[in-house]
């Protein structure tokens, strides 16, 4: 079998290049070459049944991710398949499952049925669970078991964190917040406390043999990145980022499709900076970024804080946005907070998108701008990214008005400036 990648190299439009060109209304042929070149992925694993597949890279919208999963401490699978629901009726473009501890294969089975988008994860956490709970015990064997399992169930990418090596260590423990990554601090540790390199790294080609056998696009994680200000764009960071640079192209070369997980908290003036330099240093490799959180003191509101950033990386070079909630540093997120979540992260992503002026994308605002011109309020219901809260928030404090209302209670009848216009029209 080959994966997405090769037949793009060898010139060949595949049937799930076709549907994410037909989602993006562009020609195949613009999909392709985007895949080809490695500006882009379309994680598809074969044996996830009912998927539509959906192409990330800057030549097309700004895609949005939502992690879900269950925590040791909190939720099970019914509320995560609630998240799931929620996430997918506000119109995320990918989820993740970050599940830990016991029962994860008959959890990941449930979400992935239930999933027409394509679902991430990351192995290591079941690994660390294979082993008892007890990181220590961690190996490459159990690590690329892990990896194979879950591409056997058909998950599409999944996060590997094979860019954070021994050498690096050092310079992670000296920061304000070390290391934040889940994925990452296992790692970290494991490799301490063996004294040996990270397993993945050491043992690449194995697993790369296995993503190439399942299509699994690879989603290089970043174990270094900061989790505060003080710690962003450091020694560290750009360290591994180098050695994600290197996976990339052993990636490329494998036929393996391959993207990079980028920084999550970040200065505003740094994001700029920081997403052009994941594009040289990682040879185009699509960016996709947690946030960037641009300031540590909102706990309660990070899915602000962390939009804010976001709505800059899309526009200076991210295409995967991975949404931060409400719940962000306080606690697992309930589904309302998901919805939250989703909905201001395709805020940011569609304002990226008009400012980089992607064709299409402003015509649904211009749409809107007529709506609300006509006080065609159903169809600014219909065009809106929360239709469902728009029209509940509106008949709220609907009192004597009815839904053909040539005003609203914000400024009334008498005072409305877009009545006035109408008039001034005619």
């Amino acid at each position: 079998m080959r994966t997405q990648l090769e037949e793009a190299v060898r010139g060949r439009i595949t049937p799930a290049m076709r549907h994410a060109a037909k989602a993006e209304n562009v020609a195949p042929d613009i999909v392709r070459r985007e895949i080809a070149s490695g500006r882009a992925v379309m994680p598809a694993n074969p044996l996830h049944a009912d998927l539509r597949p959906a192409v990330v890279g800057r030549k097309f919208r700004t895609k949005v991710n939502a992690n879900l999963g269950r925590s040791t401490e909190s939720s099970g699978r019914a509320v995560e398949l609630k998240k799931l629901k929620a996430a997918l009726d506000v119109g995320a473009d990918f989820v993740m499952d970050l599940s830990v501890g016991t029962g994860l294969v008959g959890l990941r089975k449930a979400m992935i049925a239930a999933s027409p988008v394509a679902l991430g994860t990351v192995p290591i956490y079941e690994a660390v669970s294979c082993a008892g709970g007890d990181a220590s015990k961690l190996d490459g064997d159990l690590l690329l078991a892990a990896i194979e399992n879950h591409a056997r169930q058909g998950v599409d990418f999944m996060t590997l964190h094979a860019g954070l090596l021994r050498r690096h260590v050092p310079m992670a423990v000296k920061r304000v917040l070390g290391i934040v990554s889940r994925g990452g601090a296992i790692m970290a540790e494991w490799m301490v406390n063996h004294g040996k390199e990270n397993p993945l790294y050491t043992r690449w080609d194995d697993v790369m043999d296995i993503c190439h056998r399942y299509d699994v696009t690879v989603s290089l994680g970043d174990g270094l990145r900061p989790g505060c200000l003080a710690d962003a764009s450091d020694k560290a960071q750009f360290a591994e980022l180098g050695v994600l640079g290197e996976l990339v192209l052993r990636c490329r070369r494998k036929g393996v499709q391959v993207m990079v997980e980028g920084p999550g908290h970040v200065p505003f003036n740094q994001i700029e900076m920081n997403m052009k330099r994941e594009e040289r240093v990682c040879h185009g490799a699509p960016f996709y970024v947690l946030g960037p959180v641009v300031t540590d003191i909102a706990p309660g509101y990070d899915h602000i804080t962390s939009c804010i950033g976001a709505t800059a990386a899309a526009y200076h070079g991210a295409s995967l946005l991975c949404y931060v909630t409400a719940a962000e540093h306080l606690a697992l997120p309930t589904a309302d907070e998901v919805r939250g979540g989703i909905v201001a992260y395709r805020i940011a992503a569609h304002a990226a998108d008009v400012a980089r002026g992607l064709p299409g994308a402003r015509d649904v605002d211009d749409a809107m701008a007529k709506a609300r011109m006509n006080f065609d309020w159903e169809r600014q219901f219909e065009l809106a990214i929360d239709g469902k809260h728009a029209r509940e928030r509106f008949r709220k404090t609907l009192t004597a008005q009815d839904k053909n209302a040539d005003h609203c209670t914000m400024c009334g009848k008498d005072f409305c400036a877009v009545r006035r216009s109408q008039r001034l029209k005619a």
